[in-house]
């Protein structure tokens, strides 16, 4: 075998090597959610264990109020993406087109802000939140949700507005648009690559994230997903089939989504960082 055939085969065993390392938790967890009750703790490991049963997921629809957590997490997840993806889109566009008094120190402004964790934040925002008596709210959450996630989507924006060509809208307003209509028709149809890359990160910051969410919801008829897995884990107990179907079904969605948008995800990341 040729030098160039052997370097090749070693890069696919490599690559192999690291799929493997990616899968065996997922798969592990699999083999837990399909375990009878009498073999959660077993050493033995099987994808797909002797006896295997439905029941932890059976039981996540029937006893326990999963569906209640998934339709939480999608209003919060759907309203914290339709605002991010909002207010990131108009923000970023008047940061790439516009010059005004102040331009420079709020664009650092939002830049420095990504130089902290969001945990440190949690104090101060909380406070604020409280204050405006939205602690216990799906409204309080999105709240905390969209201020954290903004201005990295802004920027974002803003870099994806700077690949596309003035002339387009001059070319526009030539034609009678007026410059919301320039944005709207033009604009907007070029820039949805970037709006996915958008969409994504407000989705994700709402969909799984925890500790501000354990922080804002304290009814369990208010939890999301993330809390109502932890759940089902006590200081002396977890119950390991219902935490791990939990899991796969609530990871189901965002491969769904990874999926149907990935032909969008490889541009819209490339063209953002690209300054025309």
């Amino acid at each position: 075998m040729s030098e160039p055939k052997l370097l090749t085969a070693a890069r696919h065993v490599v690559l192999l090597a690291f799929v493997a390392i990616a899968l065996w938790p997922v798969l592990d967890v699999i083999s837990i959610s399909l375990r009878p009750g009498d073999q959660l703790r077993t050493a033995e490991w099987r994808l797909i264990p002797r006896d295997w049963t439905l029941d932890s997921y059976r039981e996540l629809f029937t006893s326990q109020p999963f569906l209640r957590w998934l339709g939480n997490s999608l209003l919060v997840a759907a309203g914290v993406t339709a605002t991010g993806v909002a207010l990131a889109s108009i923000g970023g566009y008047a940061f790439s087109r516009f010059r005004f008094v102040g331009r420079q120190a709020m664009m650092l402004s939002i830049l420095t802000t990504q130089m902290f964790p969001a945990t440190m934040l949690l104090l101060p925002l909380y406070i604020m939140i409280a204050k405006l008596g939205l602690v216990n709210t799906f409204l309080g959450l999105g709240i905390f949700y969209v201020s954290t996630a903004l201005p990295f989507c802004i920027w974002q924006m803003k870099g994806f507005y700077d690949t596309i060509p003035r002339s387009l809208e001059e070319a526009a307003r030539i034609d009678g648009c007026t410059p919301w209509q320039s944005f709207r028709r033009v604009i907007l149809p070029l820039a949805v690559p970037g709006l996915v890359i958008t969409a994504l990160f407000s989705f994700m910051t709402a969909w799984s994230e925890y500790i501000v969410a354990a922080q804002i919801l304290q009814d369990r008829d208010l939890f999301t997903l993330p809390l109502g897995l932890k759940s089902f884990q006590a200081s002396m107990s977890t119950q390991w089939g219902l935490y791990a179907a939990a899991s796969i079904l609530v990871s189901v969605p965002v491969v769904v989504v990874f999926v149907l948008l990935s032909r969008y995800l490889v541009s819209g990341m490339t063209l953002g960082s690209v300054k025309e």
